[in-house]
């Protein structure tokens, strides 16, 4: 079917562009100001159900925003993958049951018929 090789073809599309993807890590950065008017850059993120925060200087700032910038293209790129499989799912059952007529065996139990 036309349809399943788009489907396959965007499929392999979308896995070699998460191998692509490089360094990541969950989280997002926010400047964040003392009291005394110094300013720093933190990382919170949640991973495993668990949170947590860390410092991250000014050198590194560009590094760590692009880890986190690739970490939600992957969750992004995951769930347009998981949609894709399900649609695939759906047309390979549909192909695979379409060739069925009338007088294929159905695995249902018969009705109690009076």
């Amino acid at each position: 079917m036309k349809a399943m090789k788009e489907i396959r073809r965007k499929i392999g599309k979308l896995k070699g562009e998460i191998a692509g993807l490089g360094d990541m890590r969950p989280g997002s950065l926010t400047r964040q100001s003392r009291s005394w008017g110094k300013s720093y850059w933190q990382l919170s993120y949640t991973h495993r159900g668990k949170g947590g925060t860390g410092y991250v200087s000014n050198e590194r700032y560009e590094e760590v925003k692009l880890h986190t910038e690739n970490y939600r293209k992957f969750k992004e790129m995951c769930l347009e993958l998981a949609d894709l499989s399900l649609e695939l799912a759906k047309l390979t059952d549909r192909e695979a049951t379409a060739g069925k007529g009338r007088n294929s065996v159905s695995l249902r139990p018969a009705a109690n018929v009076k």
